[in-house]
């Protein structure tokens, strides 16, 4: 069994995936749009390029994403995306490519339980937790 995320947006998931992209150092598998396919006629004629469906792989996880019909976008609540990373320096690094034009909640930072943690929530509205684990 393995444990993937799904992100919604607000007509802005094609940006927020090509940033993921650059940020985590994944690869974009698929960007699937409304038009061209069977759901293209349930969308108004200005959403018809926007994301049905988007895949990205970060090592060996998925990241899936798309735009949400409009009226049905709900902001992120009650949830972080957690990314384990294992060498201080990338964590430092992915956590300040994600803050970059978001909101730092906790500072990256040592922890008892971590050699470097940090939360933001990052421009397209999205809570992030980055830990690096100590050595054993």
């Amino acid at each position: 069994m393995k444990l993937d995320t799904y992100l919604f947006f607000d007509g802005n998931c094609e940006q927020a995936i090509k940033f993921y992209e650059r940020c985590l150092g994944g690869r974009i598998e698929a960007i699937m749009r409304y038009e061209g396919s069977p759901a293209e006629q349930e969308v108004p004629a200005e959403w018809r390029n926007r994301v049905m469906h988007a895949c990205l792989m970060v090592g060996d996880r998925m990241l899936m994403a798309s735009d949400c019909p409009p009226g049905r976008f709900d902001r992120p609540q009650g949830f972080s995306v957690s990314l384990a990373v294992a060498e201080p320096a990338e964590a430092e690094r992915a956590f300040n490519a994600l803050a970059d034009g978001g909101k730092i909640t906790m500072p990256m930072g040592t922890t008892f339980w971590s050699a470097r943690f940090g939360m933001l929530v990052d421009k397209f509205g999205i809570p992030w937790m980055v830990n690096c684990q100590q050595a054993a």
